[in-house]
């Protein structure tokens, strides 16, 4: 019976490069993952989301005020530009310019405040920047704060978009 003595080094053998292959693939995904992770600001957690749980019942306020205003608005668009129109059941003074607030669902950096111009009989215009795709949140508030009108908007729908309020407690 004869042994065989191998004298070549561990690095150049086959089996223990086959051993570390996993461990090595696994250490990669990991580093592509934090890099994805670091790279995508997609916003959805914000800093201050107590501050924010805070401010709900506030905005439910400005909601209950525009449905007992009796409020409605349709907003329409072509291309870059913005039309809004807006009527109540009552009488109510409208501003000379209305702030139109497009948040995207899911990317922050992407959301928009445009101050809609009165152009008389309860029409007001803006242009809107860069492109609006997809779905997206929509609000409609005078500028003191006081009312306010949201909804949903499929951007690249004909159809307007009609926003009412309900009237609140």
């Amino acid at each position: 019976m004869t042994l065989r003595s191998d004298n070549q080094p561990w690095y150049k053998q086959r089996w223990p490069w086959l051993l570390m292959i996993g461990p090595g693939l696994v250490v990669i995904a990991g580093v592509i993952t934090v890099w994805l992770a670091v790279i995508s600001n997609d916003g959805l957690v914000t800093d201050d989301y107590y501050k924010q749980g805070l401010a709900v019942n506030q905005a439910l306020e400005r909601d209950h005020r525009a449905g007992s205003l009796g409020l409605q608005a349709d907003i329409m668009r072509a291309g870059s530009g913005i039309r809004l129109f807006i009527r109540s059941n009552n009488d109510v003074a409208l501003p000379s310019a209305i702030d139109l607030k497009l948040a995207h669902p899911t990317r922050a950096g992407q959301d928009q405040t445009v101050v809609m111009a009165s152009e008389g009989q309860g029409f007001y215009g803006g242009k809107i920047a860069g492109e609006v795709v997809g779905r997206w949140l929509v609000s409609i508030e005078d500028p003191a704060g006081q009312w306010r009108l949201h909804g949903e908007w499929q951007a690249d729908s004909v159809e307007p978009l009609r926003l009412t309020a309900q009237a609140g407690k």
